[in-house]
């Protein structure tokens, strides 16, 4: 087999011309006819009817040829863009080719838009500021706090009004058009104010009574989404004040660390500490990672072809749904899990793919600058990861999705480069892991 590629002048896409040999040719014709020859014809035992008598029982002489034609394309065509290290970011086009004749070459061609390439505006080793890769003072320090605010406790608040971010204990009842508010009907109900867990015109009326006052108020709900069902404005309360409280944080002793399950407050530290830093061992790579290829990004010179952002998003998508799949989710519920809409969900799809896109050939084009190499080894490496090496591999040949293998390594190298290179800075101010 014979496989050249070009660029069509007409419209700049690269078309691969594929040429079997005569004697290829004949292995697909003889491959049918003795797979139709196992048929049972009228006064032949299988396999022993001659070619002409097939051909009568099968559609025809053009028939049957015409099949083994688009058969033996369909075969050959993935193999042989994938011989030639090409991606096409849409489905080919196949220009119109005669049907096989027996004893002579076969030549077809297909054309399409390929996967582009970009240039960078400098392909220096990049600099990213990165998190210390030890626990700081305030990071332990913060949680710290962060574990003392779970142990809280309350105290009673006397001898002074509701003041704004109190807890209040209330006896309320609430009705709309005269029916009752679900939720808001209760007694000795918490409210923490401040928090949004109740309207702010409500808390408006609650905030300067005293224990024991009664009172009795209609509060605005109007542009709150949240009330839209009850078809009003406002909702009429009553309400009783039964007592403010405030929270109490422990003090920060060995009383508190042996609440938390250690001896003493030291030995607290020491433990967060550790937690800190195996987090930090485990998260850091991969940020560092993700931003090296952001700023590599961020030096593209030009606009990524819509083509391949398209192309992008579409294998985005697909690795979702597979996603979803093996989840057993539908989209429906996964929009309602993660409180977002389709749209939300469109908006947030087209962003990543573009980010993704642009990532990916600046990858390539690193990959290119820096000369290096894909090898036989770094390919066999790919597959000793599957419980069936040898056999694995033959199946993504026979495929034709090789080309897959190769960009996948390319991408990888050029990241390995990446991140040995790359100028590490320390983050000053607060750190953002995210």
């Amino acid at each position: 087999m014979d496989v050249k590629t070009s660029i069509r002048e007409e419209d700049n896409k690269t078309e691969v011309t594929v040429t079997l040999t005569a004697e290829e040719v004949q292995t697909y014709i003889d491959k049918t006819f003795k797979q139709l020859s196992k048929s049972r014809i009228p006064g032949f035992r299988p396999g022993r009817a001659p070619r002409k008598v097939l051909e009568q029982n099968f559609g025809g002489h053009d028939a049957i040829f015409a099949e083994i034609t688009t058969d033996m394309i369909n075969e050959v065509a993935p193999k042989a863009v994938d011989s030639q290290d090409i991606l096409f970011i849409v489905n080919p086009e196949f220009d119109e080719a005669e049907n096989i004749v027996e004893g002579e070459d076969f030549t077809f061609s297909l054309h399409g838009k390929v996967k582009p390439t970009v240039e960078l505006l400098t392909y220096d080793p990049v600099t990213v500021a990165m998190p210390a890769e030890q626990a700081s003072e305030e990071e332990i320090n913060f949680q710290i706090e962060q574990l003392r605010s779970y142990y809280y406790s309350f105290e009673d608040i006397e001898g002074r009004a509701v003041e704004a971010g109190d807890y209040v204990v209330l006896d309320m009842a609430c009705t709309a058009n005269g029916e009752s508010v679900q939720g808001m009907n209760s007694s000795d109900r918490l409210i923490e104010l401040g928090t949004g867990s109740m309207p702010e015109t409500f808390e408006a009326e609650i905030i300067g009574m005293n224990i024991g006052d009664a009172k009795e108020f209609d509060f605005s709900i109007e542009g709150n989404d949240d009330y839209d069902y009850l078809e009003t404005d406002a909702i009429h309360a009553e309400v009783t004040l039964k007592g403010i409280k405030g929270k109490v944080t422990p003090e920060l002793d060995d009383e508190f660390a042996k609440q938390v399950g250690v001896e003493s407050i030291d030995a607290l530290r020491t433990m967060i500490e550790e937690a800190i830093n195996k987090q930090k061992a485990e998260q850091l790579p991969a940020l560092k990672e993700r931003r090296c290829v952001e700023e590599l990004a961020k030096r593209v010179h030009g606009a990524v072809p819509v083509a391949y952002t398209n192309f992008t998003r579409q294998d985005i998508l697909r690795d979702f749904y597979q996603q979803l799949q093996d989840s057993g989710i539908t989209m429906d519920q996964f929009l309602a899990q993660q409180g977002i809409t389709a749209e939300d969900f469109q908006k947030d799809l087209e962003d990543e793919a573009k980010e993704v896109a642009e990532q990916s050939l600046a990858l390539d084009a690193l990959f290119a600058e820096l000369d290096l190499e894909v090898t036989e080894e770094d390919i066999a490496a790919e597959f000793e990861v599957a419980e069936d090496p040898e056999g694995t591999r033959k199946n993504w040949e026979e495929a034709g999705r090789m080309s897959e293998i190769r960009e996948a390594i390319r991408r990888r190298k050029a990241t390995e480069w990446l991140l040995e290179t790359a100028i590490v800075t320390e983050e000053t101010g607060e750190e953002d892991e995210d």
